[in-house]
């Protein structure tokens, strides 16, 4: 009898080895993975000490309070001195730490001596403002590089910040700042986005006017915007920080010392406040960059793509980058903005080596056609990165090919915010990777896929995607919440953590992950994974997106329901949902054929990518559409209803 959680229905025979001319350059070595096994404990330790240390730890890890753990715990070291101070100080002041474009073309070229003095001023100033080690900030900016200020300003005097995306609400700011009870908002006048500014103050104002524990207001002028309103509270930042002193001493903290509060949806609709610490963190933060995405500090220009709101703009456009004193690109706009070649000029312009992206954005990039990026010499590029969701293996090998020109090596990485870090990868240099597929933790992390009792599932099984063993980076509870914390990851099985992501693996042992097993689909007794489905779609030639849910059904349990975005120029006459349904059947088998596909001209997301499917399952059940207050996009669900009104569907 088989203890398989989800079916494991596709299979992908293609694999890609590391040159070997990559392989004799690269940072990470199969060895790391004896070595860690060996000692895992010792290994990390290693990892710790390639950071600058003001006392050595004393305890590497314990883990006798069980799931609260501390890391490195007695060592004391600033967050802020590893990422600035220590590379001016090895007289590496002049390195560009940030090549900044806004999304009007104005520039900046920031140096690691020019990011530290203006880091200094703004910790000078949060001082000024009465902010003091412990105190909570929220951070409510666009991609500029005065976040990267702010969050290292806070850790340099050892405040906590809790950065909120710029494109949340006035309710979504004012419900994070009362949690954390947050002294100080850290904001600007507007961002641009789509060639025009988008006002945050006000968004500000209406949060700041409900929340008592806001003392501060500091306002970054951007846009330059006349119609801003002005209280008693706000400040300007050129007129606070640039009238400071460009040095700072910084103080050591404490390995678990609070870093930061970085909110994520729960259940309950109450945001979960993770809560990340110092030592730990910066440890896997700047050893999985410098590994995973092999990087040459004096040679790479990496690009990020993420917002500074994302766990991912904290761990990969921040800490990890500048800890390892690497040059990036950071960017303010959108993909689309002047023109949907806007991203591949920018990798040109700044001849970006290392690019890392969500497959939401390349997906986008594969509707759009070949022809953009053939346009531009992306040469330069020579690793290639995924995060967010499972990418599906057509847009993977799209990436490969149209962006990577066939010899770029893809590190497609699972983590969460609650990992803090990048647990499951590749290794370029070191793994033959899968199209799809995250393969296998990486040295120093212990992951295992296994049933509803528990039990290891094996090679060629599905289940559910745990964590065996503490990791340094890990989250240490939920802001003032810590039986939520343990009820939320702790409570299904003793001693394993879990998060809520399926995965299976292949008869190799490489990992796929599966998606949230909420999005898991009863149909006639067999659990499927949207996932897979999701992939068959878009492995067909006239699909450019898919999303798929499950929806009651009498007779099965719950139908497949699919919506897909169709490639340009592609008619979407009935033949398409037909073709469509039976190569699901045929990719994966006839228990995946969709009951009924709904060609859509734009699928409802996130503004970090992510779909929202429960509002496609809204649509799929005829239920009235719940809250979009989180879309990017409202307007996605009109165009979807009269899609649907127009007969673009097809169910038996």
């Amino acid at each position: 009898m088989s203890h398989d959680a989800i079916e494991n229905l596709s299979h992908e025979d293609r694999a890609f080895p590391p040159s070997a001319e990559f392989a004799a350059q690269a940072n990470a070595t199969a060895d790391l993975y004896a070595e860690a096994s060996a000692d895992r404990v010792a290994f990390w330790e290693k990892q710790a000490a390639t950071l600058e240390w003001e006392t050595p730890w004393t305890t590497a890890l314990d883990w006798s309070d069980a799931p609260f753990v501390k890391w490195f715990d007695g060592g004391k070291l600033n967050v802020a001195v590893n990422c600035l101070d220590r590379h001016v100080a090895a007289g590496r002041g002049d390195k560009v730490a940030y090549h900044f474009e806004g999304e009007p073309g104005d520039t900046r070229d920031i140096t690691y001596a020019e990011l530290l003095a203006e880091v200094s001023q703004a910790a000078n100033a949060l001082e000024s403002l009465g902010v003091k080690a412990g105190d909570r900030v929220a951070i409510y900016l666009p991609m500029i590089p005065e976040a990267a200020v702010a969050m290292l300003a806070c850790a340099r005097i050892g405040a906590v910040h809790s950065v909120v995306f710029g494109g949340f609400s006035a309710e979504a700011l004012r419900s994070r700042i009362e949690d954390a009870e947050a002294v100080l908002v850290i904001t600007c006048d507007g961002g641009n986005r789509r060639g025009k500014p988008m006002a945050l103050k006000p968004a500000v104002d209406e949060a700041v006017a409900a929340s008592p524990s806001i003392k501060s207001v500091l306002v970054v002028k951007r846009t330059g915007q006349d119609d801003i309103e002005w209280t008693d509270k706000d400040i300007w930042w050129h007129d606070l920080v640039g009238s400071q002193s460009t040095t700072h001493e910084a103080t050591a903290f404490d390995a678990e010392h609070p870093l930061f509060i970085l909110y994520t949806s729960g259940t309950t609709g109450k945001p979960k406040g993770i809560l990340h610490t110092t030592g730990g963190y910066l440890t896997q933060a700047s050893y999985t960059h410098k590994n995973v995405f092999d990087l040459k500090a004096d040679t790479d220009v990496y690009w990020c793509t993420a917002d500074i709101g994302w766990v991912t703009g904290h761990s990969y456009v921040v800490y990890g980058p500048l800890a390892n004193g690497a040059t990036s690109l950071m960017y303010e706009g959108t993909p689309d903005t002047p023109h949907n070649g806007r991203w591949w000029e920018l990798v040109e312009k700044y001849r970006v080596s290392i690019l890392y992206t969500a497959p939401t954005a390349i997906r986008t990039f594969m509707k759009w056609g070949e022809d953009i990026p053939a346009g531009f010499d992306m040469t330069s590029l020579r690793v290639l990165g995924s995060v967010g969701e499972p990418i599906n293996p057509e847009a993977w090998m799209w990436y490969r090919r149209v962006i990577g020109g066939d010899r770029c090596p893809i590190v497609d990485t699972w983590w969460q915010t609650e990992t803090g870090a990048i647990m499951i990868s590749p290794l370029p240099g070191v793994t033959a990777t899968k199209p799809g597929s995250a393969m296998t933790a990486i040295p120093g992390i212990n992951a295992e896929v296994v049933d509803d009792e528990a039990h290891p599932v094996g090679n060629g099984g599905g289940g559910y995607l745990v964590l065996t063993e503490p990791w340094p980076s890990m989250l240490r509870g939920i802001w003032g919440d810590n039986d939520r914390y343990v009820e939320t990851y702790w409570s299904r099985w003793k001693g394993l953590y879990f998060a809520g992501d399926g995965a299976k693996l292949d008869e190799d042992g490489a990992i796929w992950l599966l998606g949230r097993v909420d999005d898991v689909m009863n149909v006639s007794g067999h659990r499927i994974s949207t996932t897979e489905v999701e992939s068959a779609l878009v492995s067909h030639p006239v699909v450019a997106e898919a999303a798929v849910v499950g929806a009651t059904d009498e007779t099965t349990g719950q139908g497949i329901v699919a919506f897909v975005i169709l490639r340009e120029g592609v008619d979407p006459g009935d033949h398409v949902v037909a073709d469509l349904r039976n190569h699901v059947a045929h990719e994966i088998g006839p228990i995946a054929k969709p009951r009924q596909i709904l060609v859509v001209p734009e699928l409802p997301k996130t503004r970090s990518g992510k779909i929202m499917r429960r509002l496609l399952r809204d649509v799929a059940e005829g239920r009235a559409t719940g809250d979009t207050t989180t879309l990017a996009d409202a307007s996605v669900m009109n165009l979807i209803g009269e899609g649907l009104a127009s007969g673009a569907a097809n169910e038996d």
